[in-house]
């Protein structure tokens, strides 16, 4: 039962979350933990710039009608299936669970999975290096904007969507474009090491799990937070993820897209990105709810991996056979 296997990172945020829960960070053990969160996101992204290749980018940049459509469903259709879902309000659940409904839906897209489940199913790779890598850096500046133009959050954030992406720029953007700009000196050390990269990445999201949960343990998460809400946002999730994957599959069929742009179509604009989700929240929304904000985009996360991995396997599968009939 492969389909149902849970991802490795996804174990590991349940063990952060569960010490967060009965660990959670207090009194001067804040502070050190923030400042180390704070040091683990930009690292995160410094090594998110040195690992983009400029050449890969360049190599699928030319196939503006899929990159169109790829960020309408990331930017446009996802936000308005979240706030659809918003208006429906099919449970009685708290408000800020809608809230992270209404944030996974404006997140770009994911980088890596994204980009290896297009190469697992035989998709434009090239195509997709360039849309997901795209999508990711637009999120810098698009999500926050998209924050304060859909959520009626100015009441609870500090200052206007104009600072939020200053602050976005300056603990997120300044480190990827500095790693970028490394990578001519540091990027054959990078392609070298790329388990060591992807140890560091998953580091530095567990980490800001742990002081967004931490915070929200303190401030009673699990009071509003039951075994009723997970089951909902479980569904949420599922249904938020057929609906994307079915008009991506429609749109890239309808068009007349060939089925390696139909694949990186599917996979490019149906994904979020936790790497850049759970970073981004730290800074956009008040400690106190930043781990009720995230807990639909940690469940949604585990749910695209279990089900892109079965549907690429898929592609696989029917493409090998194809190969063997011809």
């Amino acid at each position: 039962m492969g389909f149902l296997r849970l991802d490795p990172m996804m174990v590991k945020l349940i063990i952060t979350v569960l010490l967060a829960t009965f660990l959670p960070a207090r009194g001067g053990f804040v502070p050190i933990v923030e400042g180390l969160t704070t040091a683990a996101i930009a690292l995160l992204f410094f090594m998110h710039g040195a690992k983009l290749s400029r050449e890969k980018i360049i190599a699928g940049s030319s196939h503006w009608r899929l990159h169109l459509w790829i960020m309408c469903s990331t930017f446009v259709v996802f936000p308005l299936l979240g706030c659809l879902m918003v208006w429906w309000h099919p449970v009685n659940v708290s408000n800020d669970i809608y809230t992270g409904f209404i944030y996974l839906c404006i997140l770009p897209a994911t980088v890596q999975s994204a980009i290896a489940f297009t190469s697992l199913a035989g998709g434009n790779v090239a195509a997709a290096i360039c849309s997901a890598s795209a999508s990711s850096l637009l999120g810098v500046f698009v999500s926050p904007l998209l924050v304060n133009l859909v959520m009626n959050v100015h009441s609870a954030m500090p200052g206007n969507g104009f600072e939020q992406i200053g602050k976005i720029m300056l603990q997120l953007l300044l480190p990827f474009v500095l790693g970028h700009i490394a990578r001519r000196w540091i990027g054959g050390w990078v392609e070298r090491h790329r388990s060591l990269i992807g140890k560091t990445d998953q580091t530095s999201i567990l980490l800001v799990v742990y002081t967004a949960f931490s915070e929200a343990v303190v401030n009673g998460i699990w009071h509003k937070v039951d075994a009723t809400t997970l089951g909902w946002i479980v569904v949420g999730c599922i249904l938020l993820l057929a609906i994307a994957l079915l008009i991506n599959l429609v749109v890239a069929r309808l068009f007349g897209f060939s089925r390696p742009d139909e694949i990186t179509i599917l996979f490019c604009g149906s994904k979020k990105s936790l790497a850049n989700g759970v970073p981004m929240a730290n800074i956009l929304f008040p400690a106190s709810i930043v781990g009720i904000i995230v807990l639909p985009l940690m469940i949604f996360h585990q749910i695209q991996l279990m089900t892109c991995s079965w549907i690429a396997q898929r592609y696989k599968k029917a493409g090998e056979q194809a190969s063997s009939d011809s």
